[in-house]
């Protein structure tokens, strides 16, 4: 059996962010290479941080789903040659943080400061007449708002 690349991207799909678990791995950008040799896998992923404590348990549930479909050789490799950042979430990947309730963050130049954290759009009613309460959300990837016209207060995941 011929593994594809694009066929590793497919499984993979099911492997879900164990924060957002609306959100794959792949959709969140984590997952920076797939090199398909045969019937060996290996598959390369740059977390969003150093020190995300869920590492160890998304390369194993990389390498179960990969195994489920019959991939018996898996190798995951973290690295952090290149440096994540929030534009690597796929449009798939921001309309789940939306719908889950989580303000997806705005595109950038890599350039990231406070302002662009003012005035997001609130994920429950669609206004940007919205107030940052606190940079410092529940995790280190998420700010605390609140929504003026629906009155709600809601996560955003913070550009990085």
């Amino acid at each position: 059996m011929t593994i594809t690349e694009e066929q590793i991207t497919e499984w993979l799909d099911e492997v879900k962010d164990p924060e957002i678990p609306v959100l794959s791995l792949v959709d969140l950008g984590v997952i920076t290479a797939i090199d398909t040799q045969g019937d060996q896998v290996k598959v390369t992923m740059t977390p969003t941080f150093v020190g995300c404590p869920a590492i160890d348990y998304m390369k194993k549930d990389i390498v179960e789903v990969l195994q489920k479909h019959g991939v018996d050789k898996v190798e995951v490799n973290v690295t952090f040659d290149k440096q994540w950042n929030s534009n690597m979430i796929t449009e798939k990947g921001r309309k789940a943080l939306k719908k889950f309730g989580l303000a997806p963050p705005p595109k950038h130049d890599l350039i990231v400061d406070i302002d662009i954290l003012q005035h997001v759009e609130c994920p429950n009613c669609g206004s940007t007449n919205t107030t940052l309460k606190t940079p410092f959300g529940p995790t280190a990837c998420r700010s605390i708002h609140h929504c003026e016209d629906c009155r709600e207060t809601f996560e955003q995941f913070k550009p990085l």
